[in-house]
C-alpha cells in the first residue's frame, strides 16, 4: 500500500467521510463506559478524526504507518492551533507509549491486516497500552459489505473536474478479503491530468471472531453495534462496531 501521493489528495476524495460520527460515537461510549481523556488514535491517516477528538478535549496521540499521512495530519494540526503528536508505528508492533484511557481504530484501519494473526497481535498490543478500565472503540467492514457491495458491483467511478478515478474489486486471497485496484488522473495547475495506481488489500472476519481474539487478549467486550446505530448488526449491516474495556 503505497500513500506517497495518495496523501495529497485524500481528504478531497474523503470529504464525504463520516468524521463527525466517529467523533460523537467516541464521545458517547467514552462518557457511558469510560473515564480520563488520554485517546490513541490507531491508523490515524490526515488526522482528520484526531483533530476533532482534540477540539473535543481528549489528549490525543495518533500513529500510522505512513510518513506522507503523518506530514499533512501535523500540518493541519498546527494551522487549527493543536498540539498533536503523531508518530510513525506499525500498529501490530506498538510500543513505547504510557498507558492511554482510550485507544479508538476506525475507517476501516484493522482491514488493512492481512493475517490472523496480524489482527490478534493487534489487540494484545492494543491492550497492553491501555489503563485499567480503559476502552478500545474500533469498526470493520462487514462479510456481507465485502461480499456483496464490494465484490457484488465490481466497478465504482468518478468524473471530478479535479480529480477522478476508475475502482475495481476483485476477489482476495481469502475468505471475505477483496482487492481495490484504484486509477486516479488528478487535474495539473496547466490542464493536464497526471495517473496514480494504488492497489489495496482488506480481509475482515466474522463477529465471533472478532469477539474470540477479543476475549483472548483479555478484553471484556461491552457491546458490538452496527452502521452508528446503538442497535446489534443485522445481516446486511455494512459497518461493525465494538467497544471493548480492559
Amino acid at each position: 500500500m503505497t500513500y506517497e501521493q495518495f496523501a495529497n489528495w485524500y481528504d478531497y476524495l474523503m470529504s464525504d467521510a463520516p468524521y463527525d460520527e466517529w467523533c460523537t460515537f467516541v464521545e458517547e461510549k467514552a462518557a457511558k463506559y469510560g473515564k480520563g481523556k488520554t485517546l490513541l488514535d490507531l491508523g490515524c491517516g490526515t488526522g482528520e478524526l484526531s483533530i476533532r477528538l482534540a477540539q473535543k478535549g481528549f489528549a490525543v496521540t495518533g500513529i500510522d504507518l505512513s510518513e506522507h499521512m503523518l506530514a499533512v495530519a501535523q500540518a493541519k494540526a498546527e494551522e487549527n492551533g493543536l498540539t498533536i503528536p503523531f508518530f510513525q508505528q506499525d500498529m501490530r508492533e506498538l510500543n513505547g507509549f504510557s498507558p492511554f484511557d482510550h485507544i479508538v481504530c476506525f475507517c476501516d484501519s484493522l482491514n488493512y491486516l492481512q493475517t490472523e494473526k496480524d489482527v490478534f497481535e493487534t489487540f494484545q498490543r492494543v491492550y497492553a497500552h491501555l489503563k485499567d478500565g480503559g476502552l478500545f472503540l474500533f469498526d470493520v467492514h462487514s462479510p456481507f459489505k465485502i461480499d456483496h457491495l464490494f465484490l457484488g458491483q465490481g466497478t465504482f467511478a468518478s468524473n471530478d473536474e479535479q480529480v477522478s478515478y476508475i475502482w475495481n474489486c476483485f476477489p482476495g486471497e481469502w475468505k471475505h478479503s477483496v482487492e481495490h485496484d484504484l486509477t486516479f488522473f488528478v487535474k495539473n495547475e496547466n490542464g493536464t491530468y497526471e495517473r496514480y495506481d494504488e492497489c489495496h488489500v482488506q480481509r475482515t472476519y466474522e463477529i465471533d471472531q472478532y469477539r474470540k481474539w477479543l476475549e483472548e487478549a483479555g478484553f471484556h467486550l461491552l457491546e458490538i453495534c452496527a452502521d452508528f446505530k446503538n442497535e446489534p448488526p443485522s445481516e446486511r449491516s455494512e459497518r461493525i462496531f465494538f467497544i471493548a474495556k480492559k
